[in-house]
Order: structure tokens, then C-alpha cells, then sequence
């Protein structure tokens, strides 16, 4: 099996127990020549002793030898004076070992008969003339190392199969979050995006990764929501306008009408195909906006000039409803925008400003700049607006239920796309209103700054 192959769980077995038999064998040859080198340096150390206590009663009697023998009956030693063989004990004559005339290095040494046993050697002075070779046998302690040889050998692949196992229990334990998240996770499709993953230890990697998780769904719940919103009410404001044209038009065939008859009849179809394109052309832009497809031309203007030039375009419409459309110059605004979305902002906030202010009511604009910014203030006296209503005004296809009097019903469409229009060139749009008392729009815009447009997440 190939490692992309694999599951997380296997991997993360083999990893454990491959880096758990590198710590075991090196733990294993630690323990190995530790205690190699403990029982070599007790057996040295023995050596010496018994190397002392030896050539002091060669020094004390140099010629009782068979009483130095004697006392030390159970060594393996041999005495050489003048390179020649003086005596050796009877264990050394058995064991096999040779007549040493020379010195060895200080410190003893490993020495191997023809019979292949193995003595810890040392040969020295022992007094004027005398030479004294004493050996230890090395048995028990090659014994000892075979044994924990033997026991380590056969101990650490036992010990890394137990490890392997736990191991890839313990993978599976600390992994079937991992599994639950990813059942759960499995079942979620478009109509069941209110499901929320099980967090069982937020604190923990994989209570984050489910908690991102859980919010990405909760952004996805609410896109779908607005997107079923906007495409249920976008449906309705498109099949108002195209029932009234194709009702006009069929009553109109059905009837036997003169030519102003006929006429009046096509202009009330025109205005509703007016009516129509307002609509759709609103769509277009907002969905383009959504998509970042608006391209902004980002350059200084003059601010006030542009509110001056949308006053202008709007101010046949507050004369057919008697109203008064004042612009409050306060000196020049200039701001690095894109005109266009801008004047789109400004031409959507005056036409609701003019539609919801009664006959004969009034519409101030003001322009200006203050500190580092550029202020639009559009204040009209209209009905306002209640506080339960403005968190909602901007937002697609909001109208305000049980629409005011003598107003004209709209798409809900106009303040949406100003808000967008407001903050793609970095602003953004504060409301002011009181029930009864009118309503103030107000653009705040950075001036002199490098805007980067926002994206619509609605």
C-alpha cells in the first residue's frame, strides 16, 4: 500500500512504531554497553585487588612460594622471575594459559586460550626481578552479556508489536473525531444546511476544525437563505410588471377600441416595460456586484459638483410632487472615487428621499467636507422610519409593510444598491430617522485615501 494510499490511522501507526523502535534500539544498545562496560569495570577493578594482595605477599616472602600458593590457592596466577618460570597455581595450569614474560598495558585485557576460553588478564611487576600474571575468568560475564543479548533480541520485537497495536488503537481513538465529523459532515447537502457538526472539545485541533466547519455552514445556511429570498422576490417583481402588460394587452384585442383607446392602452404596456427594465437593469448590477465584475475608474472628484449635477437630473420630479429640493453647499469635497457608482448612490438615495416625501414637503442636500472626510447629507420630511425597520432597510426586496400612503410601490431594490455603491468606493451610509419627523441619508466617504471596493456577501 502505497503512503497516499493509506489511512491517516495506518500511517500514523507506522510512523509511532517505526520511531518507537528507533528509541527502543537505541535505548537497547544503551543499556547493552552500559552494562558491558559496569561488569568490565567491577571485574577490572577486582583484577586490581587481587593483583595487590598477591604481589604484597610475593614482596613480604619472595621465597615461600608454596605458602604464597598456598593463601592464594583459588586465583589463577603464575610468578616469573628472571623470564623464568618460578611457580603457578594449579587453576592456571588447567585453564590453559601461557608463560607471559612481558608487561601488559595498564589495565587489564581480554585474552582467549586455544581451548576458547576467555580470561581478563593482567601482568606486571611485582618486585625486583619478579613478574606476576594474574587472570580472572570472563565467563560469567559473557554470560551475563549473552543472557541480556538474548533477552533484549527477543524482547523488542515483542515489545514493538504490543507498541504497534496500542498505538494504532490509540490512532483510532484519538482519530474518531475525525470519523464522526466526517458521517456527519457526509449527510449535509442543500437542504439540510442547519445541521451543525458535534464540537466535542472546542479547545482541542479537531473542536476547531469543527467549529470552522460549523461557521462555514452557517455562512453557507444564510447565502442560501438570501439567495432563495432574493430569487423568490426577484420572480415576483418580475411577473408583477409582465401579468399587467400581458393582461393589457390581451383585454385590449378583446375590445373593439378607437386609436386614442389604443394608444393608451400601449402607453400604460410602456410603462410597465419601463417599469421592467428599472428592475432588471437593478438585478444586473447587483449581480455583478456580487460577482466583483464592477470595474471601478477611481479619480479625484469634486463631490459636491456630482451632488450638485444628481439635483439637477431629480429636480423635475420634486417639482411634479410641489416640493422643495434645496442644495446646502459647504464648499468644495474632493474624494478619490468612481463617479459613476457614486452618482448611482446619490440619483437612488434623492429618488427615495422625493418618492417618500409628501406633496409640497421638502428635500435638503448637503455636501461638504469635515476633517478627513467627505459628507453627503440627504434630509427629507417624510413619514421617517421606525427602529425595527432600519437594521432591514438596506437590505434586497425590504419594503417597509403596509406601504405608505400615496407612495408608489418599488422593487425594494434602490437603497440596497446605494449602500453597495457607497461602499465600493470605501464609504459607507449612516441613517437617522424618527417616525414622523423625516429621515437624514448620510454618505461619508475618505478623502485622499487609496479604496479598495468591498464585495457583497448578500
Amino acid at each position: 500500500m502505497s503512503r497516499r494510499g493509506s489511512s491517516v490511522k495506518g500511517r500514523l501507526t507506522l510512523w509511532y512504531s517505526a520511531v518507537l523502535a528507533g528509541i527502543v534500539c537505541l535505548l537497547s544498545l544503551f543499556v547493552f554497553f552500559f552494562v558491558r562496560a559496569s561488569l568490565v569495570g567491577h571485574l577490572n577493578r577486582r583484577l586490581e585487588a587481587d593483583f595487590t594482595v598477591i604481589a604484597q605477599d610475593l614482596t613480604e616472602d619472595p621465597d615461600e612460594n608454596p605458602e604464597v600458593e598456598s593463601e592464594n590457592a583459588a586465583r589463577i596466577f603464575q610468578v616469573v622471575r628472571d623470564e623464568r618460570l618460578r611457580f603457578e597455581t594449579a587453576s592456571y595450569t588447567k585453564s590453559g594459559l601461557p608463560l607471559f614474560t612481558k608487561t601488559t598495558p595498564a589495565g587489564g585485557r581480554s585474552f582467549r586460550t586455544n581451548a576458547g576460553r576467555h580470561f581478563r588478564m593482567k601482568t606486571a611487576s611485582a618486585g625486583p626481578g619478579v613478574l606476576l600474571t594474574l587472570a580472572l575468568d570472563e565467563e560469567p560475564l559473557r554470560n551475563s552479556l549473552r543472557t541480556l543479548a538474548i533477552i533484549l533480541a527477543f524482547g523488542l520485537p515483542l515489545g514493538l508489536v504490543l507498541a504497534g497495536l496500542g498505538g494504532y488503537l490509540m490512532a483510532g481513538r484519538l482519530l474518531r473525531p475525525v470519523e464522526t465529523i466526517a458521517h456527519r459532515a457526509a449527510g449535509i447537502s442543500a437542504d439540510s444546511l442547519s445541521a451543525r457538526l458535534p464540537v466535542e472539545n472546542p479547545n482541542d485541533e479537531f473542536g476547531r476544525l469543527a467549529a470552522v466547519i460549523n461557521a462555514t455552514l452557517r455562512r453557507l445556511e444564510d447565502a442560501f437563505d438570501r439567495l432563495k429570498r432574493f430569487t423568490a422576490d426577484a420572480s415576483h417583481e418580475l411577473r408583477t410588471p409582465l401579468t399587467v402588460i400581458r393582461s393589457v394587452g390581451e383585454v385590449a384585442l378583446q375590445e373593439d377600441l378607437d386609436a386614442a383607446a389604443y394608444r393608451d392602452r400601449i402607453g400604460s404596456m410602456l410603462e410597465e416595460v419601463d417599469r421592467l427594465t428599472r428592475l432588471v437593469d437593478s438585478l444586473l448590477v447587483l449581480t455583478r456586484s456580487d460577482g466583483g465584475h464592477v470595474v471601478l475608474a477611481r479619480h479625484e472628484i469634486d463631490v459636491t459638483r456630482l451632488v450638485g449635477q444628481a439635483v439637477e437630473d431629480l429636480r423635475v420630479l420634486a417639482e411634479e410632487k410641489e416640493q422643495s429640493l434645496v442644495l446646502e453647499k459647504a464648499g468644495p469635497a474632493v474624494c478619490r472615487v468612481d463617479e459613476a457608482t457614486l452618482r448611482l448612490a446619490l440619483v437612488n438615495l434623492l429618488d427615495n428621499a422625493i418618492k417618500y416625501t409628501p406633496r409640497g414637503g421638502a428635500v435638503t442636500v448637503t455636501s461638504g467636507e469635515k476633517g478627513t472626510d467627505c459628507i453627503v447629507e440627504i434630509r427629507d420630511t417624510g413619514p421617517g422610519i421606525s427602529p425595527k425597520h432600519e437594521d432591514r432597510i438596506f437590505d434586497r426586496f425590504y419594503r417597509i409593510p403596509k406601504n405608505r400612503s400615496g407612495v408608489p410601490e418599488g422593487a425594494g431594490l434602490g437603497l440596497s444598491i446605494a449602500k453597495w455603491a457607497v461602499e465600493a468606493n470605501g464609504g459607507r451610509i449612516e441613517l437617522e430617522s424618527r417616525e414622523g419627523q423625516g429621515s437624514v441619508f448620510r454618505i461619508i466617504l475618505p478623502r485622499g485615501r487609496q479604496i479598495v471596493p468591498k464585495r457583497r456577501s448578500g
